[in-house]
C-alpha cells in the first residue's frame, strides 16, 4: 500500500511507494545569513518521478549539491538505499548511484561527445573497455546523439548540449538521477522531445528530482511536485494541486504557472549562471 503518510511539506507524498532510495531527515545548510536549507525532509522512492519548482534564490540548486555530495550540510542526515551518506563526498556518492546534472552544461569541449560520455561511463560506472564502449554508444543513441558522436562537444547547439549533459549524468549509472534546469532555453518542441527521454530513463526503474521552470515540462510527467521557498517545501502534493495553492503562487510573484505541456512558454526567469551552491 503506498506510503502516503506526512509529518509536514517534502517528507513523503503521492506516488511515493515501496522501500526509501533517498531520505532527508532535518537536513540544513546557511551561508551566513543566507539559509538554503531549513530543516529540510524528504523521502524518494524507488523508481518515484519528482518536480521541485520554486523562485531564484529558494535554494533548489544548493539542494542538489547537498544531495549529491557537492556541499555538505551543517545539521541533519542523508541516507540513500538505507545506509547513511552524509559525510561522503561527491564522486563516493556517484559510485553508490546518485547521478546529476548543472543547469549550466560543461562538457570536455575539446573531447567528442562520445568521449565525453565514455569518460563519465569508465569513471563513474567504472566499466573497462569494450563493456564501455557499448554502453557508452547505447547511452548516445538514447540521448538522440548518435549522429554527433565524433563532433567535438564545443560545437554543439543548446538542445545537443543538454542532451550530452543527460547523457554523461546517465553513463555513470544512477539509481538517483537529479536534473537541474534542463529544459531551459529550449523550444516547445524541444521541450517535448526531452520529455520522452526522461520518461523513458523513469520507464526503467530509475528515480528521478528534476527542477525546472520550464513547469510545463513538470507537469505532464511527474507524479509529485514540490515547491521551494526560502529553502522551505511550501507545497506538496500532485502537480495541479501544487500549482493552486496561494502560497506556491505567492512565491511565484504573481506568475502564471500553465498545467499544460502544450500550453505557451510561460515560466518563471531562469536560476541560469548562478555559481553552485551560492544561495540557489
Amino acid at each position: 500500500m503506498p506510503d502516503t503518510t506526512t509529518t509536514g511539506p517534502g517528507t513523503t507524498g503521492p506516488g511515493t511507494t515501496g522501500p526509501a532510495l533517498l531520505e532527508l531527515d532535518g537536513i540544513s545548510k546557511s551561508f551566513g545569513r543566507v539559509v538554503v536549507a531549513n530543516n529540510l525532509s524528504l523521502r524518494v522512492g524507488e523508481a518515484d518521478m519528482i518536480g521541485i519548482v520554486g523562485p531564484n534564490g529558494a535554494g533548489k540548486t544548493s539542494l542538489f549539491s547537498l544531495i549529491s555530495g557537492d556541499l555538505e550540510p551543517d545539521a541533519g542526515q542523508i541516507r540513500l538505499g538505507g545506509t547513511v551518506i552524509t559525510r561522503q563526498g561527491a564522486a563516493a556518492r556517484c559510485r553508490l548511484g546518485v547521478g546529476r546534472t548543472y543547469q549550466v552544461p560543461r562538457p570536455f569541449g575539446a573531447m567528442t561527445v562520445f568521449e565525453n560520455v565514455l569518460v563519465a561511463v569508465q569513471q563513474g560506472a567504472g566499466l573497462r573497455r569494450r563493456a564501455s564502449y557499448q554502453r557508452a554508444a547505447a547511452i548516445l543513441a538514447r540521448a538522440g546523439l548518435a549522429a554527433e558522436a565524433n563532433s567535438p562537444a564545443e560545437r554543439l547547439g543548446l538542445l545537443a548540449r543538454k542532451r550530452l549533459e543527460l547523457a554523461r549524468a546517465l553513463a555513470t549509472g544512477p539509481r538517483l538521477l537529479l536534473l537541474d534546469e534542463v529544459a531551459g532555453g529550449l523550444t516547445d518542441p524541444e521541450v517535448a522531445q526531452l520529455v520522452e527521454i526522461v520518461s523513458a530513463i523513469r520507464a526503467d526503474g530509475i528515480a528521478i528530482i528534476w527542477i525546472e521552470h520550464v513547469v510545463r515540462a513538470l507537469t505532464g510527467s511527474v507524479q509529485r511536485l514540490l515547491c521551494l521557498a526560502g529553502g522551505t517545501f511550501v507545497g506538496d502534493g500532485s502537480p495541479a494541486e501544487v500549482l493552486a495553492q496561494p502560497a506556491v503562487r505567492e512565491v511565484f510573484l504573481g506568475t502564471e504557472v500553465t498545467t499544460s505541456l502544450a500550453g505557451p512558454a510561460t515560466t518563471t526567469a531562469s536560476d541560469g549562471g548562478q555559481p553552485e551552491g551560492q544561495g540557489e
